[in-house]
């Protein structure tokens, strides 16, 4: 038997899953999890480089002792953050996506070229975030300078274990500076921003193995965790996909970037997928949610959460793509701030928060059938978020669309999928 291992990081929490194919089908098996989250350093929200690494190496050994024979392994994490290298050593801190450093220093990309152009050159859409805004910050802040090399996430941790430096395609187009058009770094781009050519090397596709670990294959899956999710879901040709956690991430896969006017004012994204483009677009997601619970009742299990909120009269919503909802002290204080009166009890918070976010999926599909030309039928939803009766529920009652709801882990699958497709087709690093 082949064994191969993914190991898939979110924001929240980490898991190590084996797979193997067994009469046709693929089996897996859960064998090590750990906990993930920012936590702050000097004013600024950062990611524990050094702990993620600690994980992803015990989480092998884990997985070696229950499976001896596991030939490949591949890491997904979430897309845009990075690790900065000076020679073998890294840059530290590690800063997380929603930390605010980059807010100062948006005007300043776009006056050297002008988010309209971006948009055309990439097809990405904004996000104060992306990587081409963090990396500018860090060069404003000197830590560019000495730096060699700057690897994302995904890749910083397989770096570290077969010390091959690597840049995967799919991950790559998360932070704005692919040229949607070569499917490379945008020399264009780099050069108005005065950013290190020296950093930019030239991309690889999902299925490229890189190196071992421990005489283990390693291999580049789709490293931004969603593209290996669409890859992880039995869906129909033509359907719609959500991938639902901390983010919600709605699209299709189309033949080409999709970069007109009407896709730019409507904030979508053209994003590498393996062999086609994911036209998506990102929505705040269960981050709302699993916030609210934090504040109000860390207790409470969700399946009490959601059947009392189904309960509350609290009609209400807001708008849930709102920067306020980004990164607040206080999740319930951001909803009373764009609500004209707060909910009576703490559960129609939540009521509210699934509405908005079953809203916020239609208004998504209504602009992807205008700016595709097409009407979807089906909307297959994966992720912690599939779990959820009461959201899938209203996200069908809102959208119109038949939903397809698979609590499965679509991204391990996914990952696992093309691992195992590169075994098949090589026995040599390359």
């Amino acid at each position: 038997m082949k064994y191969s291992l993914a190991i898939d990081i979110g924001a929240s929490s980490g898991r190590h899953i084996v797979g193997w194919l067994e009469n046709g089908e693929l089996r897996t098996e859960e064998v090590y999890r750990f906990p993930n989250g920012v936590s702050e350093r000097d004013g600024h929200l950062t990611w524990d480089a050094e702990a993620l690494e600690a994980h992803v190496r015990a989480g092998i050994d884990e997985a070696l002792r229950r499976y001896p024979g596991i030939e490949s392994l591949s890491v997904d994490t979430w897309g845009v953050d990075y690790v900065l290298l000076k020679g073998d050593a890294p840059v530290l801190p590690c800063y997380a996506y929603r930390d605010s450093r980059t807010e100062a220093v948006i005007a300043s990309v776009h006056e050297r070229m002008p988010f309209a152009e971006l948009y055309r050159r990439t097809g990405i859409q904004f996000q104060p975030f992306n990587t081409i805004y963090q990396l500018y910050a860090d060069k404003l802040a000197g830590r560019l300078d000495s730096a060699t090399d700057f690897l994302m996430i995904p890749e910083y941790l397989m770096y570290r274990l077969c010390g091959v430096k690597s840049h995967e395609y799919t991950n790559a187009t998360t932070g704005g500076m692919v040229s949607a058009e070569t499917g490379e770094y945008d020399p264009g781009i780099i050069a108005a921003l005065g950013l290190p050519k020296r950093f930019f090397k030239p991309l690889q596709q999902p299925g490229t193995v890189i190196g071992t670990y421990r005489g283990i294959k390693v291999v580049l899956c789709a490293t931004h965790d969603t593209a290996s999710a669409v890859e992880g879901i039995p869906m129909e040709p033509g359907a719609l996909y959500l991938s639902s956690g901390t983010w919600s991430l709605l699209g299709a896969k189309v033949p080409k970037p999709i970069t007109d006017a009407a896709s730019m004012a409507a904030n979508w994204s053209n994003e590498g997928g393996v062999g086609y483009t994911r036209y998506q677009k990102n929505i705040m997601g269960m981050w709302i949610v699993n916030c609210l619970r934090a504040e109000l009742c860390p207790d409470k299990p969700w399946d009490e959460i959601t059947a009392e909120a189904q309960e509350k009269h609290f009609d209400h919503t807001v708008d849930v793509n709102d920067p306020v909802f980004l990164a607040p002290e206080s999740m319930k204080a951001a909803f009373d701030a764009k609500l004209p009166h707060p909910p009576k009890c703490d559960m129609g918070y939540f009521r509210c928060a699934y509405r908005s976010l079953a809203l916020g999926y239609k208004q998504a599909i209504d602009e992807i059938e205008r700016n595709t030309g097409r009407t979807y039928e089906k909307l297959y939803i994966v992720g912690g978020g599939a779990k959820n009766a009461f959201l899938n529920r209203l996200t069908e009652e809102a959208t119109g669309k038949q939903v397809i709801a698979l609590p499965i882990e679509a991204t391990a699958l996914g990952n696992l999928r093309i691992q195992i497709k590169a075994l098949e087709g090589s026995d040599h690093v390359g």
